[in-house]
């Protein structure tokens, strides 16, 4: 049985971390329509430099290094995945396109079947 564990952050130092970054979000994008008369150059750098540090400090927070190692350990499991050829890849994407299309001609002529059969012989509403 799957046991689900809701994650909460738990220090003090983590929560003031994770404030802290937030503000920083705030904080640049704040600074980037404070600084539209200096130029576009000057407020995409203003926007940048504060969306890295809020990154830098949200990575110092332990979500953040949780968020890392998750995501290091996906990128293990992604170079375990062994990934077809371009023959196999091009073979299984044609057998959907025609099982799609198998499916919309029976689909189709189900539907105009059904509609011969109730509107013109049960009904009588000939078009």
């Amino acid at each position: 049985m799957a046991t689900t564990q809701v994650q909460t952050v738990s220090t003090g130092v983590d929560k003031a971390k994770l404030a802290a970054a937030a503000a920083l979000v705030v904080a640049a994008l704040a600074a980037f329509y404070l600084f539209s008369k200096q130029g576009a150059l000057v407020q995409w750098a203003v926007l940048l430099l504060g969306l890295a540090a809020a990154i830098v400090v949200f990575f110092t927070a332990e979500p953040g290094k949780e968020l890392y190692a998750f995501g290091r350990d996906a990128w293990r499991e992604v170079k375990k995945v062994v990934w077809p050829a371009r023959k196999e890849a091009i073979q299984m994407t044609v057998y959907v396109f025609v099982f799609v299309l198998v499916m919309a001609l029976f689909l189709w002529l189900t539907d105009k079947t059904l509609e011969w059969l109730f509107y013109d012989l049960i009904l009588g509403w000939k078009k």
